[in-house]
Formats: C-alpha cells, sequence, structure tokens
C-alpha cells in the first residue's frame, strides 16, 4: 500500500513528506483516485507524517487517515498495522448469550484513557459480562466529548492513547475473555475539523438530517462514499480484533438506492465473519420499530444482526419513575401491560399511534425472529445523557430493573456503573475549540430543556471541564453500601442468566407474562423460570406456589407456600403450577 486518496474534483493533487511535495498522478481504473508513481513515489512506512495538497492549497489530513498525532487538522500518519504484536489468541464471542456493559473511555475513570479503562477490565469479568460495548473512538474537537462528533472516520481519538492504545485495551480485554464492541457513526460527521467535503462529495444537499446535509448515500459519486464508510467499519473489526459494531441512528442514514448502505455493509461484514472465521456481528440503533432491520438479506431485510430495543426501555422506565413527558406518555398510561407487550412482541409501536410522533408508528414482528436480536435495557448513554442533569436511576429502581433486564429473552446490555448504582450523574458535555460552536451549543442546549420548564442555571454547561468531571466513575463506590449490595444482586442474575437455558432460548413465544397494573406486580415465565418484581410501595401476593427461590433482591416472608413480595422488590423463582 501507498499514497493514494480520491478527490475527484481536484485537478492537482500532492502529498506533502517531510516538507516536500510530490505530485500524484490520476488512477485511469479508478476515477477521482490518485496515487503516488512507484519509482518517485515517498517512502511509506509506520510513522511517517504526510498530508495532501490540493490544486495548491493548504496541506490537509488524509480522509483515511488512520492515526492523527496533532490533532484534526495535523498530519495524518501511516499505522502499519502488521507490525503490532498481539498477546492473546482471540477467536471471537458471538452475540447469542452475550451481556454487554456500554462504556465511555472519557468518564469510564478519572484518567479518561484506554490504559486507566483496561486496569478496570478485571471489575467486568468478575461481573459475569461477556462484552464491552465501547462509545465511539474517532478524532472528535478538544479532549472530551461524547465522541459522537467524530470527523476521521478511519483513526482513533489521541487523548485516549491512539491506536496503540485501543490495541492494546483490546488485547487486554481478551486476556479476561471480554469481547469488545464499538459504536461507529455513518449518518454524519462532526461539526468541526471536518476536511471531507474538501477532498470530495461526501456530503449531499439531496437529504437533509437534523446535522445538515446528508452523508451521500445515493447521489453521483455515492458509490466512493459507500466504500469509504464500509472500509472504515472492516478495517475496525480487522485491525483492532474487534468483534462487533454498533451503528449510530441508522434511521437517520438517508438512502433512496435499490441495494440499501446498510444490506451492502452486512454482507461485507459476514464475507469478513466467513474468510477470518469469527463470529462478527452489526447492531443498529434504529427507532423505526421495522422487522427489516434485522431480517435476513434473503428475505428482503437488511441483514443486520441486532438492534437496540427502546420500547423495552421505555416501559421498564416508566413503570419504574412514573414520568409521562414527551415519548413516555403512551408507555406510562399503563406502563405494566406496555412493558408485557414489549417482553413479548418486542415493540409497544407495532402500528399502533404514537402521540409523540402524532402518527402510526412500527409494525409487528413476525414469530420467527431470535430474541437475542433485540438489546434489553434499563439505562443508555442516550437515555441518561439526553436527561437535563444527566440523572440516572436510584440503587433501589435499578434492583427491580436488573431482575427483568437479566432474564428478559433479549440480549441484555448495563451501562457502566449501572451495576452497583453510581451516584454519578452522566451529563452531556463537550470540548469544542470553535468559541462560536462552543456557545452555540451551550445555548442550544439550555433553550431545550427551557421548553420543558428548566430554569437556564440548572442546565450543566456542556463546556465546562466540571460538567465532564462529574461524570465520571467514582470506583470507590462498588466497596460500600448500598453500592456493593447492588453489585453482588447484578453478579448473582448474570451467573443465573448464564447457567440457565431458558434467558437466552430463542423463542420469544416462549415468554409468558401476567400482571395487575393496579397492584404493580409482574410476573415474566420463560419455562420453568420466573422472575417476580413488585413496582409497589408495599407488599403483594404474587399467584404463585411451589416455587423455588434462586435469587431474591429483599428477604422473602414464609408464608408456607405463597410468594409474598416485600415493597419494591424482585425475585426469581422456579416455579410449581400457577394458581390464577
Amino acid at each position: 500500500m501507498g499514497y493514494e486518496v480520491w478527490a475527484p474534483q481536484a485537478r492537482h493533487v500532492a502529498v506533502r513528506v517531510a516538507g516536500e511535495d510530490h505530485p500524484l498522478r490520476s488512477d485511469p481504473a479508478r476515477p477521482g483516485w490518485w496515487l503516488a508513481d512507484g519509482a518517485s513515489a515517498p517512502p511509506y512506512e509506520d510513522g511517517i507524517q504526510y498530508a495532501y495538497v490540493l490544486d495548491g492549497g493548504d496541506p490537509l489530513p488524509d480522509p483515511r487517515s488512520r492515526r492523527q498525532p496533532d490533532g484534526l487538522d495535523g498530519p495524518s500518519a501511516v499505522i502499519d498495522h502488521s507490525r503490532h504484536t498481539w498477546r492473546y489468541p482471540w477467536h471471537g464471542r458471538p452475540l447469542p448469550g452475550a451481556v454487554l456493559y456500554e462504556l465511555h473511555i472519557g468518564t469510564f475513570t478519572p484518567e479518561g484513557t484506554f490504559d486507566a479503562a483496561a486496569r478496570r477490565l478485571g471489575h467486568l469479568a468478575a461481573l459475569g459480562v461477556s462484552h464491552v460495548e465501547l462509545m465511539p473512538v474517532c478524532p472528535f474537537p478538544g479532549r472530551h466529548g461524547w465522541g459522537y462528533d467524530g470527523v476521521a472516520l478511519w483513526a482513533v481519538h489521541e487523548p485516549y492513547g491512539g491506536p496503540e492504545g485501543l490495541k492494546s485495551f483490546v488485547d487486554t480485554a481478551h486476556a479476561h475473555g471480554l469481547g469488545v464492541v464499538l459504536d461507529v457513526v455513518h449518518n454524519h460527521v462532526g461539526p468541526s475539523g471536518d476536511h471531507l467535503r474538501s477532498f470530495g462529495p461526501y456530503l449531499t444537499d439531496r437529504h437533509q438530517t437534523p446535522w445538515g446535509a446528508a452523508v451521500n448515500l445515493d447521489a453521483p459519486w455515492s458509490d466512493e462514499v459507500r466504500g469509504f464508510l464500509i472500509g472504515s467499519a472492516l478495517a475496525w473489526l480487522r485491525d483492532y480484533r474487534l468483534d462487533g459494531l454498533r451503528l449510530d441512528a441508522v434511521h437517520a442514514l438517508a438512502d433512496t438506492r435499490a441495494l440499501p448502505f446498510l444490506e451492502e455493509l452486512s454482507a461485507a461484514v459476514d464475507a469478513l465473519a466467513a474468510e477470518t472465521g469469527q463470529p462478527l456481528f452489526l447492531i443498529a440503533e434504529s427507532d423505526l420499530n421495522d422487522p427489516r432491520t434485522t431480517a435476513p438479506r434473503e428475505a428482503g431485510g437488511l441483514g443486520l444482526h441486532a438492534q437496540w430495543s427502546d420500547d423495552f426501555h421505555h416501559a421498564l422506565h416508566t413503570a419504574l419513575t412514573g414520568e409521562s413527558q414527551g415519548y413516555y406518555a403512551d408507555f406510562a398510561r399503563a406502563p405494566l401491560a406496555a412493558l408485557a407487550k414489549t417482553l413479548t412482541g418486542v415493540w409497544f409501536h407495532d402500528g399502533t399511534y404514537s402521540s409523540f410522533r402524532g402518527r402510526a408508528h412500527g409494525r409487528p414482528l413476525p414469530g420467527t425472529v431470535p430474541a437475542h436480536r433485540f438489546l434489553g435495557y434499563a439505562q443508555t448513554h442516550d437515555q441518561i445523557g439526553n436527561r437535563a442533569t444527566g440523572d440516572r436511576l436510584t440503587v433501589r429502581q435499578l434492583a427491580l430493573a436488573a431482575a427483568l433486564v437479566l432474564t428478559a429473552p433479549f440480549t441484555p446490555m448495563l451501562f457502566m456503573g449501572e451495576e452497583w448504582g453510581a451516584s454519578t450523574p452522566w451529563q452531556f458535555f463537550t470540548d469544542h475549540t470553535d468559541p462560536e460552536l462552543a456557545a452555540a451549543v451551550r445555548s442550544g442546549r439550555r433553550r431545550e430543556f427551557a421548553a420543558y420548564g428548566w430554569a437556564e442555571s440548572r442546565i450543566p454547561d456542556p463546556q465546562d471541564p466540571a460538567t465532564r468531571a462529574r461524570s465520571c466513575l467514582d470506583w470507590s463506590e462498588p466497596d460500600r453500601e448500598p453500592h456493593a449490595g447492588l453489585l453482588r444482586w447484578y453478579r448473582t442474575l448474570i451467573a443465573l442468566r448464564t447457567a440457565a437455558p431458558e434467558p437466552a432460548a430463542p423463542d420469544l413465544a416462549a415468554t409468558r407474562v401476567s400482571f395487575d397494573e393496579d397492584a404493580r406486580w409482574i410476573l415474566v415465565r420463560r419455562g420453568t423460570l420466573c422472575t417476580a418484581v413488585n413496582f409497589a410501595d408495599q407488599p403483594c401476593a404474587l399467584p404463585l406456589s411451589g416455587h423455588r427461590v434462586l435469587a431474591a433482591w429483599s428477604e422473602l416472608p414464609d408464608t408456607g407456600g405463597q410468594l409474598v413480595l416485600p415493597a419494591e422488590s424482585a425475585a426469581v423463582l422456579r416455579e410449581g403450577t400457577p394458581r390464577g
């Protein structure tokens, strides 16, 4: 490999190495591509820094840069991935039977680096999860941010530790038996530090998105843009030994072509999995409630391997909190009925009217879809960080939620710190270096919540370093109560899920749910395994007898056979014949 770049609108292209410009020639076999001539090409070796010069302009970083050692506007650096020595062999961990753990490198520890996060991976192995799902690690403006403003989609954020830091983190995860999934963003590029527009039509005004012009997936030259994104996805999986990718907000991908981009991507990932013998997978974030997202390609679907299930989250959240604002409104009318519907059919809105959207939404799933294709969770970075103050569920609420999440038919996912009921918030924070952009983000955040009655003074300033500092986990909490007790509960439930066959069984139809909306209890049965949760602030008797308690959040009274759950408590049982 050598220096090559796609710049279809340029008349002259050169690569600048060590202060000297070397002209590139156009490639007749690939329209729009420029490459270095073999005899006169400058050296292309690990660590060499370079930039491209288009039509005599300023030097620009490579759109396919593997490393940006001096930031988004600096030169790119050559990375020879073959030089890295992996210490631990890895053959992958499949998604069926998995328990995922969403983690943000910048706040998982106060240091906010791959190395610091790697030193905490023993905690996750002891917890019993199978995969770490990293939030985006592509370079973004400043040092600290969520990562969704990334602009160099093949590179790794330097303040986290750069490419070598990520490889070391992944290698350490493998040493603990943990797979690694990475969140990638294909639906937009960040508003600052983006040089893609200088090279070619990576974006198109044919469609508008919440972030402005859409990524070009269907306009002229979109073949190359698709190739850019698919190449990036495969590079993450291949070069960093990742197990899967989480695709951010795929509903925001504007694509009218007969062959959808996501179908093309899933086929490429499946081909790489076949080549490597590793069970690679793609997880979509989608709010469409569309069965085609995970349906096989040969059946007319996109062929993605799983997707997040927000409807389950919304039903669970309203049952725990009673909140009814915004998109929670439809779920809050009868939260346990909504929870029962999502536990047996995944989506609450499966063609029903959504008052939040003002229209019907979704469609029913066919009965043959394996349950593991849907991720179930009580908290995510979105559902916490997009709250006004980034507040989390309480220890008591999480104890009840965990019983359902970790025994539900879905693939469970936890958000970092959830397992001990972290008291630290997780707030929206940025580190934009452009003063005008920083001011716009600050005022926009405050204006958003002012519409819901929040005083501006109560909304954390995203640009204030203290906002990020407040969001870092406090690692002294897991060793003291009540956090230590919740951590034991999570470990118990994950171990039970791993040992029992029912929670990970693929058949959604095997899930039976009974509930009492007024008394506020719910029973979820899969085979002979039963999860009982009492959301009420007083004890309740449930229609079970002959049960054997496997795990309980609160001590259960001896009633001679009938199950009585204390207020706000949960238990997992092997049941006998249900009564009623």
